[in-house]
């Protein structure tokens, strides 16, 4: 089953392009990025790996950690890396993992728990629904996860927006309307009475509806 929001990130430990690791031991407290794909030498991820290696510093300035995840061994990873770093012009500067095993992407929902074999004999389209983004909190539970086909380039301008609401929102209890952006802004969580409002925001709101509270969006 695939994991929903709020579930408990499942540990483990696995292979990486930057040696063994266990998976919440490596979290720390941190925020996590965990970004998924079938198969190594395809073409979509190869543009998503040179994005997030392009991307990697706004990543770190919020303080999370960034891994990926292939249904291939390590090794090829490396190999990948090359191309990724000839053709995007950025080579992966985060850990990928060589599922072969499919351990993690059972784990994670992304494949049936019968799935078994040589990962060497599966196409990219046996391994299609690899293709999930978890965005985990420092609690290690699952924030956020974007699911989409091999079809369509994962947009991690939306990722790193996503993730900025879910730090506001964790920080400050607000919620973000369609299409915000930082700076813009907020809604008043539902979870804050008027009485509590009043006190965090002397200056009041706009209530266009009595069950829509907008407020600047708090330092």
């Amino acid at each position: 089953m695939a994991l929903a929001i709020n579930a408990d990130a499942p540990d483990f430990e696995a292979e990486t392009t930057e040696g063994h690791i266990r998976f919440h031991e490596w979290l720390g407290n941190s925020w996590g990025l965990l970004f998924s794909h079938p198969k190594d030498f395809t073409p979509v991820c190869t543009t998503e790996l040179g994005a997030v290696a392009r991307l990697k510093p706004e990543f770190d300035k919020r303080g999370v950690k960034t891994i990926g995840l292939s249904v291939d061994p390590v090794a090829n990873h490396a190999k990948w890396a090359e191309d990724i770093k000839e053709t995007q012009g950025h080579a992966p500067n985060f850990p990928m993992i060589g599922d072969t095993d499919f351990n993690v992407s059972k784990l994670y929902g992304m494949l049936p728990a019968s799935t078994s074999g040589d990962v060497s004999t599966r196409t990219a389209n046996d391994n299609a629904t690899v293709r999930n983004v978890f965005v985990i909190g420092p609690d290690k539970k699952i924030k956020l996860v974007l699911v989409y086909p091999m079809s369509v380039g994962r947009n991690f301008q939306e990722i790193l927006r996503a993730i900025d609401s879910l730090q506001l929102g964790a920080k400050h209890r607000v919620s973000t309307p369609a299409d915000w952006k930082q700076g813009e802004d907020v809604i008043l969580g539902g979870a804050i009475s008027d009485e509590e409002a009043k006190k965090l925001y002397p200056q009041g709101w706009k209530a266009p509806k009595p069950y829509i509270r907008i407020v600047p969006q708090p330092k």
